[in-house]
This record gives C-alpha cells, sequence and structure tokens, in this order.
C-alpha cells in the first residue's frame, strides 16, 4: 500500500531526519503522559495533545509509513485512556470524508488507466503559432480536465509529454517549457479547487465547514468557489508566462528555420480524431498507441458516462439532499463489476492508502481534542502570546492565514496540512467573532496556491524533476501564487461571497 512517503523499511542507514522524528515522538509522548498537566489542562486533555503532537512528528519526519504512525495515534488514543473505547479512538474514520476520497482516488485512476485523460488532453490541446498561445492552451486545457480527473498529479503526468513535444518544436530560449512546467506543478493544483469533487484539499476543506460552520452541498461550493478559483487559475497562469518571460514569436527548433513539408508556423501538424498533433521538426515518432482516429474503446465509453452520472447526480443530489458520497460509491461499483472489470484489486491497493489514514486518524484526534479541551486550551495560550483582542479582524485573519501556511510548508500534501491548520483556524475564528466560512475558504485558497518546497506538493516535485524548473524557480513562483491567492481571497471577501452566501 501506497502512503506515498516512499518508505519500503528500515535501511541499514537511517537519515537523522528520520531518527530525529522517532525521537522527539517519544519523548514528547512520555512527556505528556508522565508529567503532572498545567492547571488549564485536564490529564486527558494533556494525553491529547501529546497524542497529537508526537502523531505530528511521525507524520513530518516520515520514519514509518503513514498507515502505522496514523493506526498507532488512534491506537493511542485507547490505550492512555484518553476516550472510552477503541471504536471513539477511531470517529475519523467513520467519516463520509475517507470514503468518499477513497472514491475519488478510484474514479481518478480509471480515467488514466482507460487512456481518456490522454484522449481528453489531445482534444482539448491544438498546434498554435507562437509559445505564448500555446502556453494559453496548455493552461486551458488543464483546468478543462480538472473537472473530470481529481487528481493534479495524474494532470500534470498526462501533460508532461505533450508539453514536451511543444517545447521541441519551439525551441529552448523562449521560457515555454519552463512556464508549462510552472503551469503544470503550481498553477494545475489550484484548480482542484473549483469543485467539492476537484481533489482531497476541497473535499477535506468541505467536511470541515459541514461539521464546524454549516451544511454545504455541491451546488453550493460551486457557487462559492468556482469565481474565485478560475480568476486565480488564469492570473496564475499569466503570472507564468510573465515569470519565464515567454515569447509571443513563432520560434521553431534551434536555428528557426522551418523544414520543408512543414506548415507556416514550422510546426509539423497532422489532424486527426483527436485534434492536432504537434511534433517538432524531425522528430519522426509513432503517434501514441491510443490516438490517431479510433473512436473511443469500450472502457473509455463506460469511464465517460459513469462519471458523466456522477456529476449530475452532484448537481440533481444538492437540491434534494443526496449526500454526495452516494453517487461517488455508485461509479465505483459500477466500473467494479465483473462484465465491466475498470476498476480491479490492484487498483484498490495502490490508491494513496497512507493519505487516507493520515486524514482520518488527523480527524479522530481533533475529535478527542475538542471532548478533552485541549483545542480551548491551545487556544488560550496563543491568546497570551498574540495579542488578538487588540487587533482589527483583517488583521487576526492575517494572523490565522499566516499559521496554516507555515503548517503548510512541514506537509507534502495540501489535504495533509488542511486537516491539521483548518480547525485550529476555524475555533480562533469563531472565539474572535470572524465569519467562519470565507475564512474557510480563503485558508483553502491560500494553502492550496502555496508551495515554497518542492515536497510540498507532488505535482511540482515531478514537475521540477521532468522539466527546467529549479528550487529557486520553485520557492520564487511559489510565493508569487501565494501573493495572488491572498489578493483573490480578498476581493471574494469582500465582493463575492456576501452575495452569494
Amino acid at each position: 500500500m501506497g502512503d506515498g512517503s516512499g518508505e519500503r523499511g528500515m535501511t541499514a542507514t537511517v537519515p537523522s531526519r528520520q531518527v530525529l522524528g522517532l525521537f522527539a515522538a517519544v519523548v514528547v509522548l512520555v512527556a505528556g503522559t508522565v508529567r503532572p498537566p498545567p492547571a488549564a489542562l485536564t490529564v486527558e486533555g494533556q494525553r491529547t495533545l501529546a497524542v497529537f503532537l508526537s502523531a505530528l512528528a511521525l507524520w513530518l519526519t516520515r520514519p514509518v509509513p503513514y498507515v502505522v504512525s496514523s493506526v498507532l495515534s488512534v491506537t493511542l488514543l485507547f490505550a492512555l485512556g484518553i476516550v472510552d473505547s477503541f471504536s471513539a479512538a477511531t470517529t475519523g474514520f467513520t467519516s463520509t470524508l475517507v470514503f468518499f476520497l477513497l472514491c475519488l482516488l478510484l474514479l481518478g485512476d480509471a480515467t488514466a488507466s482507460v487512456g481518456l485523460d490522454r484522449r481528453l488532453a489531445r482534444r482539448l490541446l491544438t498546434a498554435d503559432s507562437t509559445p505564448r498561445r500555446a502556453l494559453r492552451s496548455v493552461a486551458g486545457s488543464v483546468l478543462a480536465l480538472a473537472l473530470v480527473m481529481p487528481s493534479a498529479m495524474a494532470r500534470a503526468i498526462t501533460f508532461i509529454p505533450i508539453v514536451k513535444r511543444l517545447a521541441g518544436a519551439f525551441g529552448s530560449d523562449d521560457g515555454f517549457e519552463s512556464a508549462a512546467f510552472l503551469v503544470l506543478g503550481h498553477v494545475n493544483p489550484i484548480a482542484s479547487m473549483a469543485l467539492m469533487t476537484g481533489g482531497g484539499m476541497a473535499l477535506v476543506t468541505s467536511e470541515i465547514v459541514a461539521t464546524s460552520v454549516r451544511p454545504i452541498t455541491w451546488v453550493d461550493w460551486a457557487v462559492l468557489m468556482v469565481p474565485p478559483t478560475i480568476l486565480l487559475y488564469a492570473l496564475a497562469a499569466v503570472a507564468a508566462g510573465l515569470f519565464a518571460r515567454v515569447g509571443g514569436e513563432a520560434t521553431v527548433g534551434a536555428n528557426g528555420a522551418p523544414r520543408p513539408n512543414a506548415n507556416d508556423d514550422g510546426i509539423r501538424t497532422r489532424a486527426d480524431g483527436d485534434g492536432i498533433e504537434v511534433r517538432a521538426d524531425g522528430d519522426e515518432s509513432q503517434p501514441d498507441p491510443d490516438g490517431g482516429t479510433a473512436a473511443l474503446t469500450r472502457d473509455q465509453r463506460l469511464v465517460g458516462l459513469v462519471l458523466f452520472g456522477a456529476v449530475a447526480s452532484w448537481i440533481g443530489g444538492s437540491f434534494v439532499g443526496l449526500p454526495t458520497v452516494v453517487p461517488a460509491v455508485a461509479a465505483v461499483t459500477v466500473l467494479s463489476l465483473p462484465s465491466v472489470g475498470v476498476i480491479t484489486a490492484e487498483d484498490i491497493a495502490n490508491v494513496s492508502w497512507g493519505v487516507i489514514f493520515l486524514i482520518g486518524a488527523m480527524l479522530s484526534i481533533l475529535d478527542a481534542m475538542n471532548a478533552t479541551g485541549a483545542i480551548t486550551a491551545v487556544i488560550d495560550a496563543l491568546t497570551r502570546l498574540i495579542p488578538f483582542a487588540a487587533l482589527a479582524d483583517w488583521q487576526i485573519v492575517a494572523v490565522l492565514i499566516a499559521i496554516a501556511v507555515g503548517i503548510r510548508t512541514l506537509f507534502s500534501t495540501g489535504s495533509a496540512a488542511i486537516v491539521v491548520a483548518l480547525p485550529i483556524v476555524l475555533e480562533f475564528g469563531g472565539v474572535f467573532g470572524i465569519d467562519r466560512l470565507p475564512l474557510a475558504l480563503t485558508v483553502l485558497l491560500v494553502v492550496g496556491s502555496t508551495t515554497i518546497l518542492p515536497f510540498n506538493t507532488t505535482a511540482v516535485l515531478v514537475s521540477m524533476d521532468r522539466g527546467p524548473l529549479s528550487h529557486r524557480d520553485v520557492a520564487a513562483f511559489g510565493l508569487v501564487t501565494m501573493g495572488l491567492s491572498i489578493v483573490v481571497a480578498a476581493l471574494a471577501w469582500l465582493l463575492y461571497w456576501p452575495l452569494v452566501s
């Protein structure tokens, strides 16, 4: 079972970071168990904080897989007497979020396994005469594909060969390749926030909003998030072009001279049933095996119809009270039937179980923190350190967003960072009278757009590995997208969300 950690087991030489993380987890857990609690905490509250901090240390340094550290943390809730039963320690795993995320991951894998993502990508992307127009096509196509593929990582992998092919046609000095990989790495995950079913970050946020603020439907989420997300996505895509200084003139090959039989742009094109195939001059490679004029395969048609039915059910269900998890489970069930066989036991084994277990464990710990008063004690302690009472509302929001961003830089997935940061931020917002719905959406926009270190987002990590980006490029453009997200969130909070919420 994969958990995104890349660890198969303890090796002879263990990285010092993992040793320190394991040591810190043990020390925190022992200290929180044997030391008497301060006046502001009960024994159960102190032990809950100890479990939370030790789990956090294990999740950040990953000396053991996420699945193991998550199971350990919920077991400790029961073993240390924090909760009365093991079932009470695992309440987070009974959340619809866990099962909904599992279904979405399986549906996204099904889209990729039958090649439907590549078919859609080629239909959406056409050959353009300039790098600047090609960049717009790539950005627009990634945004469109996000409607049916809830994985930024899968979208990045889908478009990397297309970007490489276009980059070979335009040459290496026009900035197109760098800008396109910034779009695939940094900008691409922003598209996942537009819909509740767009990915893990949106799902985690919607679940926390539904349990802590108010119920929210698929349509509610779309109304609130589609306009600001598209605006942020467009601004970030434009910023990628400016950041990489993409040229506006056609540049084909190193010498800019088109070969015979090339079109006026120097890019050899062939119209086919999937749109336009773009190849660099001299590239005599064969087209993709699932390309050409062939019609959709049986499996592609089935997956397309099932996805269409799921989206229609989410929209219709918003008006009749149908839980969003029901269409997702129905879609996975249909694609798993013996007569269909698109989703197999191997697909289920390859799901990112580590992230799912981490989310379930964190939700369980948060329930325990609320029940024991630990989260109230944390808020009181931070209130004594930071003079929130002397701050204006916008300053309080700025501090809370800064806390969320700080937590974000520690995690390798946005959904894991949100599940840790958002409940704490919302608790503070409630104490100081901040409207918690726009606060939650702002946390999502900013956290989902912030990538300072390559490991913060898997799509960025892959883009840096496959593209021409440096660590400096990743950090600098991550600050750009974070700044844009703050601007868009402020505009939405002041001008748009009051009109529709």
